[in-house]
């Protein structure tokens, strides 16, 4: 027979009422809270998406004379792109030369490819400047490459994109925008088209 004391076993009924419930709410508590399990989406390997560049082109260029200023005057060159792979494709070195109505205009774009951020840096010097700029860095997203940084402009910080697009064996195109309210609205600056030359 039983030692309990009536007001024990009472006592115990009582939890085990208010204990089996919860014990319900838990077992859904848990099940709801662990969700099924989700396999994280796939990072691109975009070491070799300028691949698609090596080689020489005939670029046209159109450069807006004063951006962010009101300008509406735009001038053209036509010259020659050569783009030389380094590291496999991690890399590559971009030469471009072009003569136009304000002469004649040398440009270098070294672009490195980050593994560990799967990005790229866009890093460009004139032949007047000698020197390398602050680095676009993006990724290319369905075949659309977009760049972004910050840099002065006449004083100001403004924000910097550039895009590679209309990507085709044969061809491609290149623009840069400034930005002075934070993006809200862009000038196109910049318009590169480049077309292959036959081997």
């Amino acid at each position: 027979m039983s030692t309990l004391k009536p007001t024990t076993y009472l006592l115990m009924c009582g939890l085990m009422v208010l204990l089996l419930p919860l014990q319900g709410l838990a077992g859904q508590t848990s099940e709801a809270a662990s969700p099924s399990p989700q396999r994280a989406p796939a990072v691109q390997d975009g070491q070799h998406d300028f691949d698609f560049e090596i080689g020489t082109w005939k670029t046209h260029l159109s450069r807006l004379l004063h951006p962010l200023n009101g300008s509406t005057t735009w001038i053209q060159y036509d010259g020659t792109t050569v783009v030389r792979k380094v590291w496999n494709g991690r890399a590559n070195l971009v030469e471009l030369e072009a003569d136009g109505p304000e002469g004649h205009f040398e440009g270098l774009n070294l672009r490195l490819y980050n593994p560990q951020s799967h990005q790229w840096s866009l890093n460009f010097a004139s032949s007047n400047g000698g020197a390398l700029s602050q680095p676009t860095i993006g990724e290319f997203k369905n075949g659309r490459g977009e760049f972004f940084d910050q840099e002065p402009l006449n004083g100001r910080a403004v924000l910097v994109r550039f895009v590679v697009s209309d990507i085709t064996p044969e061809s491609c195109r290149f623009e840069q925008a400034f930005s002075d309210d934070g993006g809200k609205t862009w000038e196109v600056n910049w318009i590169a088209t480049d077309t292959r030359v036959k081997e």
